[in-house]
């Protein structure tokens, strides 16, 4: 249902605060100031139902008769009975009959002792001011206090919207952990690899200062190779693919060469390589809990030293965990909820006997 904005109107957040703190159900009796568009009138219409009923007045006389046609034509005729009225001046027209009140006015003060008389002595009834300012709330607190209302409170409603979104679960500490030790390992072998590739290099050089007195073009010929392995520029024999000597984390050194000639005469060196590998009792441990698969080595029998990589399947599926945040902005403030209590007195006249309201202590 869609009404036109005559006026500024009560929104869901604050038209739910207000039918529970003034304990609005079906069958209460409901007293409206400042019926305006009509929303708040709408819902409190909808919340007490056919057995309850609610008088709302407006001073406005061209939007009480607009106010009057929408309640008509909604079907609420017979629960909302809608008067052009001055209440600040005139009251209400109704007495001891209310079981709340909302006061949506300028100057809601003025209208406290009328609100007082309309409300029903024989039980606790309860009371609502809507006010934009602050400075209006002040007012009509003082102006509660001294009618007798008790539990006087002030609340001020705000929305902030909440983006709930699903995101991957993070890694657990364990699995941190695993990866930090995998990461010392690495380095480790490379710190490894550079020592053979220093090693490989020296074992080159000897050898070529030990073959000095052989023919020129043998000398040339170390010589030429000597180059090729300080460039860098060695060929795997696994991948096929050039990798440097070490400098870079993922060079091997070489520990034999040997040339084969090609179809121009031109020779061209070739190089085996050995890769060290690191075993541990961690990399043990991590390969019995993720079992045989994703594993490219086990623990080696012969005494040498061999380094398990356990490699993670890419295809297992991700968990996903659900998770809140607030924005920034909040909505706008629109008024301040002022609520009272008004105590019936024991021996007041219209109190029943055996309900339980002579017992309610007296507040003046």
């Amino acid at each position: 249902m869609a009404l036109p904005h005559r006026t500024q109107i009560l929104y869901l957040a604050d038209i739910a605060f207000i039918t529970s703190h003034l304990d609005l159900k079906h069958g209460s009796k409901v007293v409206e100031a400042g019926t305006g568009s009509g929303s708040f009138s709408h819902s409190i219409a909808r919340t007490v139902g056919s057995t309850g009923h609610l008088w709302t007045y407006e001073f406005h006389e061209a939007r009480a008769h607009k106010a009057s046609e929408e309640f008509n034509r909604h079907g609420f005729s017979d629960i909302v009975t809608l008067t052009h009225r001055n209440v600040c001046k005139d009251g209400f027209t109704i007495s001891d009959m209310a079981d709340a009140v909302f006061l949506d006015l300028p100057a809601p003060w003025d209208a406290i002792e009328h609100a007082k008389n309309a409300l029903r002595k024989d039980k606790i009834t309860r009371i609502c001011c809507f006010s934009p300012c602050i400075e209006q709330v002040l007012r009509t607190v003082s102006v509660l206090n001294e009618a007798g209302f008790v539990e006087i409170t002030m609340y001020e409603t705000l929305q902030r919207p909440h983006d709930v979104s699903q995101i991957p679960t993070l890694p657990s500490v364990t699995e941190a952990a695993e990866k930090l030790k995998q990461s010392e390992l690495r380095r480790e072998e490379k710190r490894l690899r550079q020592i053979a590739a220093n090693k490989a290099k020296l074992s080159v050089a000897a050898a070529g200062e030990s073959g000095g007195s052989g023919s020129t073009h043998k000398r040339k010929r170390h010589q030429d190779d000597q180059a090729d392995a300080d460039s860098g520029h060695s060929v795997l024999e696994n991948n096929n693919s050039y990798i440097g000597d070490g400098d870079d984390g993922n060079g091997i050194p070489p520990i034999s060469s040997k040339k084969f000639r090609t179809d121009t005469g031109s020779e061209v060196p070739t190089y085996e390589y050995e890769i060290p590998q690191l075993y541990t009792p961690e990399t043990e441990h991590a390969t019995s809990s993720q079992g045989d698969v994703g594993t490219n080595a086990s623990r080696p029998t012969d005494g040498s030293s061999r380094h398990t990589v356990v490699t993670p399947s890419i295809f297992a599926p991700f968990s996903r965990i659900t998770v809140s945040k607030s924005f920034p902005e909040v909505r706008g403030h629109t008024s301040y909820l002022t609520f009272a209590c008004l105590v019936p007195y024991p021996n007041s006249s219209s109190a029943v006997p055996g309900d339980g309201t002579e017992e309610v202590p007296v507040h003046e």
